[in-house]
């Protein structure tokens, strides 16, 4: 028996051997293509195409020349902090494109945390509160993760250089030759994707940049609140063409130009839009139509919210932090000055909002204040027709109050745009306990989402019901001294608005006073509730000021 086991036995080592060098150069063979991906993945899902790793980065070679001019000492401590930078810059890639899918903008990585809370709020409505966090959670471990390894990769890689210095010298010698010519002649693999790549210094440049300016605007948006022409406005200079009605700014949640022109859901939308003309029409309102150009598209209504009311451009969340820190007078301010009562209706809020201080409302109600008792229709909190059913009760129902100035920002048409509710008569809507069955009947995101062409339809159901519901409003509870002012926030996410949309959103006033509508003739907004391509385009920010000035007398 031993004749057989001890040539076994004398082969262990040998094969031991083996398995050692193929692990280590299974090891360094990962560790460079982790490096080289961490060098070369777009934060843009537009170019994570397989050209943009098809390139040879200059960061590379730069990289293996200092670690080959080092001692073993300096060389560990600089390839561990390079590595380390080079995984947080991934991580930050990645995070560039969650914003460009929602958002369509970069992530600001001084003043966008706030912003990344706020998206683990949303995902709550869909996957529940402690879904979302474990999500949370388990994304941010993942991130160490990948900083950790990024750092352990190019650790290896310098070891290996500094071992096969002679080798190493040579391969980077002639690949850096072939980089020069090919940046010198633009060799492109695709357009937009060099084959001497400097993508990743470039973009950590660009973050520094995106990080500077935004410190430096801070400053200029300081200023720019600080100058207000109607800040000290007396009560007689203000809102003098309104007085006794009841003027309601009502913000449809993605209510964008997408909705109404230029899309396979405009033909939906129009056709409620123009049948809401009429309807309203024979009942004897007039209403007139234009854009807005939003500071924020896809998501980040607080952003427009407080750009119509300030009249200032918001279009980051530094700007918002400072703005609902300061004094700027806002509409809310200006109503309220004047003698109107001033409300805010906003039921997608589930906590308190000490920041809405700054709109000057008199009363403010929450998804936890107004009332409702039926069921949430995934980020609804409720349906549009119960909050203006819930409004008119607590507030315009009031025998004997004075004229009330709101603002109510509707929630059915937020994103996923399903399930969603059915109309119902306004005399049945109650607390909302008419809702409950509805949610079961429609379809999930899950069934949704699966077709951008579904994805669409949903989106173009939800605004036909939130403009439906306004319409019917109008009709049910309208009068003499109602102004009703409606308007989008922002338009879609690019799922639906598509890539490169513009940022412009429907505004419509609706009234039967023909002197109010007379006032803003010289506005030249088309008339009707259906904008076309021919009507003006104001940005947002202007609002306020054309408000004020046309109903100062």
């Amino acid at each position: 028996m031993s004749v057989f086991t001890r040539p076994a036995l004398a082969g262990l080592p040998d094969d031991r051997t083996a398995l050692g060098e193929i692990a280590t150069s299974a090891a360094t063979t990962l560790s460079a293509v982790l490096v080289l991906f961490a060098l070369l993945v777009p934060g843009d899902l537009d170019r994570l195409t397989p050209e943009a790793f098809v390139r040879l980065p200059v960061e590379a070679l730069l990289g293996v020349a200092v670690v080959l001019m080092l001692r073993d000492g300096a060389r560990r401590i600089v390839a561990v902090s390079a590595g380390a930078v080079l995984g947080l810059l991934t991580v930050v890639k990645a995070i560039d494109i969650g914003f460009g899918l929602a958002l369509d903008r970069r992530f600001d990585p001084v003043f966008d945390w706030g912003v990344l809370g706020n998206g683990v709020d949303l995902l709550g409505t869909s996957i529940g509160r402690t879904g979302a966090i474990a999500t949370f959670l388990g994304l941010t471990l993942l991130a160490v993760v990948v900083l950790v390894l990024v750092a352990l990769a190019v650790l290896r890689l310098s070891r290996v250089a500094a071992g096969h210095r002679t080798a190493s010298a040579r391969v980077v010698a002639t690949l850096s030759v072939i980089w020069i010519v090919c940046a010198v002649f633009g060799v492109q693999l695709a357009p937009g994707q060099p084959l001497a790549s400097r993508s990743a210094v470039a973009y950590a440049y660009e973050d520094l940049r995106q990080v500077r300016a935004g410190i430096r605007d801070r400053e200029a948006f300081a200023e720019e609140v600080a100058v207000d022409a109607f800040r000290d406005t007396p009560p007689s200079g203000l809102l003098n063409a309104l007085r006794g009605k009841d003027v309601l700014f009502t913000f449809v949640e993605s209510y964008g130009r997408v909705a109404v022109q230029d899309s396979d859901i405009a033909p939906k939308v129009d056709a409620v839009l123009d049948a809401g003309t009429a309807r309203l029409e024979s009942a004897g309102y007039g209403s007139r139509s234009a854009f807005l150009t939003s500071p924020t598209t896809s998501a980040g209504s607080w952003l427009a919210h407080s750009t119509f009311q300030s009249g200032v451009w918001v279009d980051s969340q530094h700007r918002y932090d400072d703005f609902v820190k300061s004094d700027r007078f806002t509409l809310g301010g200006a109503f309220e000055r004047a003698g109107w009562d001033t409300v805010g209706v906003v039921p997608a809020h589930t906590e308190d909002w000490p920041e809405g201080e700054v709109y000057g409302y008199d009363r403010y109600y929450d998804s936890r204040g107004i009332g409702y008792r039926g069921p949430p229709f995934s980020y609804a909190t409720m349906p549009d027709q119960f909050t203006l059913s819930a409004f008119q009760r607590a507030e315009r129902a009031k025998p004997g109050r004075p004229p009330l100035m709101a603002e109510i920002d509707l929630v059915t048409s937020h994103w996923p745009w399903t399930p969603l509710p059915r109309l119902v008569d306004w005399t049945a809507v109650g607390d909302g306990s008419i809702y409950h069955p509805m949610p079961s009947r429609g379809k999930t995101p899950d069934e949704v989402f699966t077709d951008p062409a579904k994805v669409r339809g949903a989106y173009g159901d939800s605004i036909a019901y939130s403009l439906n519901s306004l319409i019917s409003y109008v009709e049910t509870y309208g009068d003499d001294d109602l102004v009703l002012v409606f308007l989008g926030d922002h338009q879609p996410n690019p799922i639906v608005a598509g890539e490169g949309a513009d940022r412009d959103v429907p505004i419509t006033v609706v009234t039967r006073d023909k002197a109010v509508l007379d006032k803003i003739a010289g506005w030249n907004w088309q008339e009707g509730l259906n904008p076309d391509r021919n009507a003006p385009i104001w940005r947002m920010n202007a609002f306020r000021d054309r408000f004020l000035t046309t109903f100062a007398h």
